[in-house]
């Protein structure tokens, strides 16, 4: 008897602390949570807010979700809407693919030879050179579609009433060439002016004033060295303003040429370098024609102005002959 309750107190007291074990399991796991959980709060939000964009694109949520920076019900919290793009593939069908229309124009149906410089590396180049300007509100730069808009108030390039550039046009104009100068894509320069009546002795009304305008901030640039091909004129007037005329601020707003580029360009065609010879050449060329004859030679006479007459007369006949006629 006093052998079995020995060995029942035995048995009890070596069972009494076995919950601790699954205690530090429960423990150990919780406090992983919650590091696990401390980290995703420490996350910088930047890199992990495009990881999830990215994921988000890929299955193509079709409900436009508020953008909750990690709070939320959604597994991806990233704002996503519904594609409307259609995927064309490899399929088991044989399903048409898109189908461009005739005479759209899109870049798919456009050669490489007609598109020029990119127009968002024109335009930081462009925002760097006139930083000044654009800073101090006499300048601006917008990409409007297939255009790069230069927009240059009429006060820094001619005096008022005239369509004279001014050295100060002068001078931006060089910085604005630097950077398209070399580029091939077409340039319109367009003239605009303000509603207030003119009629002089050279401008009948503001359409002539805005072609004139715009004409001479062409000639500037011609002179520095653009090619005439790529350049064109349009004169508005006083008939698309960007501002309130019935303000003295809105009219000179308004009294503005803009430089527009294009992104399409002249065609890039591979020209021919003109063949050239020299004299040594012809020199081998006669020896090969008439080795050793006296008569008939053929000769190679250098004219005074550096250019060169090729003949088979002899030259004190020539100047006999010249006598002759002379008396």
């Amino acid at each position: 008897m006093n052998r079995l309750r020995k060995r029942r107190h035995s048995v009890e007291h070596d069972n009494v602390h076995r919950w601790l074990v699954s205690y530090a399991d429960f423990m150990t796991l919780l406090f992983a949570l919650f590091v696990v959980l401390y980290a995703m709060a420490m996350v910088n939000e930047d890199p992990f807010e495009t990881i999830t964009q990215s994921v988000g694109r890929v299955f193509q949520a079709s409900d436009e979700q508020p953008k909750n920076r990690g709070h939320g019900d959604d597994i991806l919290n990233v704002n996503s809407s519904k594609s409307n793009k259609r995927l064309f593939g490899n399929g088991i069908l044989e399903d048409a693919g898109p189908q461009l229309l005739e005479g759209e124009q899109t870049l798919s149906n456009i050669s490489d030879s007609q598109v020029g410089t990119n127009l968002t590396s024109l335009e930081n180049e462009l925002h760097t050179a006139l930083y000044e300007l654009v800073e101090s509100g006499f300048a601006q730069l917008k990409i409007d579609g297939d255009w790069l808009e230069i927009e240059l108030n009429s006060g820094l390039l001619f005096p008022s009433g005239s369509s004279s550039a001014t050295n100060s046009a002068t001078n931006i104009l060089s910085v604005i060439y630097k950077v398209i100068g070399k580029a091939s894509n077409f340039v319109r320069v367009r003239g605009y002016t303000d509603n207030q009546v003119i009629n002089t002795e050279i401008f009948s009304s503001n359409w002539e004033l805005s072609v004139y305008r715009a004409t001479s901030i062409l000639r500037v640039l011609e002179n520095l060295g653009m090619n005439p091909a790529r350049m064109a004129i349009e004169g508005y007037g006083q008939y698309y303003p960007t501002a309130d005329n019935t303000s003295a601020q809105g009219r000179a707003k308004n009294r503005k040429v803009v430089i527009a580029i294009s992104k399409y360009g002249l065609e890039k065609s591979n020209l021919l370098n003109t063949p050239t010879i020299s004299v040594k050449d012809v020199e081998a060329i006669t020896k090969v024609i008439n080795p050793g004859e006296e008569s008939g030679e053929i000769k190679i006479i250098r004219l005074p102005d550096g250019g060169i007459r090729i003949t088979t007369r002899d030259e004190s006949e020539n100047s006999k002959q010249q006598s002759d006629d002379n008396n």
